[in-house]
């Protein structure tokens, strides 16, 4: 039995990973901000609930108490597009500033904080997937940013931590129905246009996202590191 930690878990991509894992026999823990739905979906999927926010760094050091001795398997899913969140910025520089900064804390070092934390406690041979985004290839502003940095930045854990036999990548997913990344804020008409860009000719879905996460995690991935995995239906090829 592996011990997993899954960040953002309670909804969206973020469970359905941690479902994954638990169908697979492995402790899951996840982790979440806001600790209602993150205890729910603790209990509905009988996994371990740890409630804090990932990109604060004083909640990460205070959660390590409560957070696995030994950690096998880390998922970075903790983010969003904070945009969605803010009022726009506009001409104001100050503004500005203080929404590229939200995006970055939540998508960049949300996982930058809670990797480290954790890296005395991984296993040999430990996988980190963290979870990215189609916007970094394609631009959304601060938010693509912010997932390029991930990729940037997983090259470099690759590198740190790969002597131990400990992989680290990125899941890049293009669009995903059924989750709150867009907050109801996607038209039909946007969906149509994203699922027209596609190979395929439908959009993801966050079982897509998780198979490929259990396939990085899994031993026959062990010499696959440094990778950013484009699930998208070939709305971008990552060639």
């Amino acid at each position: 039995m592996r011990t997993v930690v899954v960040t953002g878990g309670a909804t969206g991509i973020g469970y359905a990973v941690a479902e994954s894992f638990t169908r697979a026999g492995d402790h899951v823990v996840i982790t979440g901000r806001r600790e209602a739905p993150l205890r729910e979906a603790a209990d509905r999927l009988g996994a371990m609930a740890v409630p804090f926010d990932a990109a604060d760094p004083a909640a990460v050091t205070g959660a390590l108490a409560l957070l696995p001795d030994r950690v096998d398997v880390l998922v970075n899913n903790a983010g969003g597009n904070t945009d969605f969140d803010r009022p726009d910025d506009g001409d104001d520089l100050a503004a500005l500033a203080a929404n590229w900064r939200a995006n970055l804390d939540a998508n960049l070092l949300s996982a930058v904080l809670v990797t480290t934390a954790l890296t005395p406690r991984f296993a040999d041979d430990a996988r980190i997937v963290t979870i990215g985004s189609i916007a970094a290839r394609l631009g959304a502003n601060s938010y693509g940013a912010a997932k390029a940095a991930v990729e940037a930045w997983t090259a470099s854990v690759a590198t740190q931590l790969g002597p131990r036999g400990i992989t680290a990548n990125v899941v890049s997913p293009g669009l995903i129905v059924a989750t709150e990344f867009f907050r109801d804020r996607m038209t039909d008409e946007g969906v149509a246009q994203r699922v027209a860009a596609t190979r395929n000719g439908r959009p993801g879905t966050t079982a897509d996202v998780a198979a490929t996460v259990d396939f990085l995690t899994s031993p026959a991935a062990g010499h696959l590191t440094g990778q950013v995995v484009h699930v998208n239906g070939g709305a971008y090829l990552g060639r």
